[in-house]
């Protein structure tokens, strides 16, 4: 076996400690960047038990906004190692049936839209019962604390409204056209109220039957057609919104389009102009939080709010915001 000087060794040991050092401060930061990251991507970042919490929304099929819900509620759960469940139905009664077979598996918590309150009031309660924690998110803020939600996350619709109304009066406009896809849909009804209330022109609401595309731009089309005086349109789902813009070109109409939330598409039309300005709720936040505040809640009795809904919107986006919000709903985050 080799022998070295002292001096050998301790020259190398002074070089390890060196390296070390640098590590320390530029390599071991890339590191722990590193496992950060894994930890986020499928690794729990807790040691808590493996908690089941059921997500129900009224979310009909291929509606892009609930996706980005999803992500972040996934996101959570795998950082505070919850085994996640989603299901949905645009059909209130069905979604109460939904949440009933959730409380039925003894699910540990329950996230849900209060998007027809009504409906959904007896399953609340049932659970409650059951001693399931829920917690509601995007829709139902007014019925949340009195049906034994701990909280509501989520933005308020009618001040949502209110904020459209105010940047509809600093762009100038007159007459707008205010498109509800979904009759009965309490917070609908609210964002339209709210730009009613602060917008110094006139507002108009047109019902539309939001399952099926063609049908929205028919009755889109036919109104403007109808009234030139209509110089916005807003929707109020991300999905419509590019249907309104083909609705203004069959039209010939010079109107403004804007909407109600973010997917790729609407940041694309942000940037180019084809949009005005969308209202960002933050989808991604709503689900994300939603499920970390349940595990608080399970972890540690913590409920956030005080008693008020938890905000995540409204933010008006327009084109000087698109090019950093493309590149996060490419990514599924916005």
């Amino acid at each position: 076996m080799a022998r070295f000087p002292t001096w050998v060794v301790i020259a190398l040991a002074g070089a390890l400690s060196l390296s070390l050092a640098g590590c320390s401060s530029t390599g071991g930061k890339r590191a722990e960047d590193a496992r950060k990251a894994a930890a986020a991507q499928g690794r729990a970042a807790v040691n808590t038990p493996r908690w089941t919490f059921a997500m129900i929304t009224h979310s009909g099929e291929g509606d892009t906004f609930w996706d980005i819900v999803q992500s972040g509620a996934k996101q959570a759960a795998v950082k505070d190692n919850i085994n996640f469940l989603y299901s949905h139905d645009a059909q209130a009664q069905q979604q109460a049936q939904l949440m009933d077979a959730a409380v039925d598996k003894k699910v540990d918590g329950i996230i849900v839209t209060l998007a027809k309150p009504e409906a959904l009031k007896a399953a609340v309660a049932r659970a409650e019962k059951a001693g399931i924690p829920v917690v509601t998110v995007n829709s139902g803020s007014a019925q949340s604390k009195a049906y034994g939600a701990l909280t509501h996350i989520g933005q308020d619709e009618s001040v949502a409204g209110e904020a459209v109304g105010q940047e509809l009066n600093a762009r100038g406009r007159k007459k707008v056209l205010c498109v509800l896809h979904e009759q009965g849909n309490v917070g609908h009804e609210q964002r339209c109220a709210g730009v009613a209330k602060t917008f110094s022109g006139t507002v108009e609401n047109l019902y539309v039957n939001g399952t099926s595309m063609p049908d929205v731009q028919a009755a889109i089309g036919a109104r403007l057609q109808a009234d030139r005086s209509v110089d916005a349109v807003v929707t109020l789902g991300a999905p419509y919104a590019d249907t309104a813009v083909k609705a203004k070109a069959d039209a010939g109409s010079r109107a403004e389009v804007d909407t109600f939330d973010l997917n790729a598409k609407v940041a694309a039309e942000l940037k180019d102009g084809t949009l005005g300005f969308a209202v960002d709720q933050q989808p991604y936040l709503q689900g994300y939080q939603a499920v970390d505040l349940l595990w608080l809640y399970k972890y540690n009795g913590d409920v956030l709010g005080g008693g008020r809904p938890v905000l995540t919107g409204p933010q008006i986006v327009t084109k000087d915001q698109a090019a950093t919000l493309e590149e996060y709903t490419r990514r599924g985050t916005r």
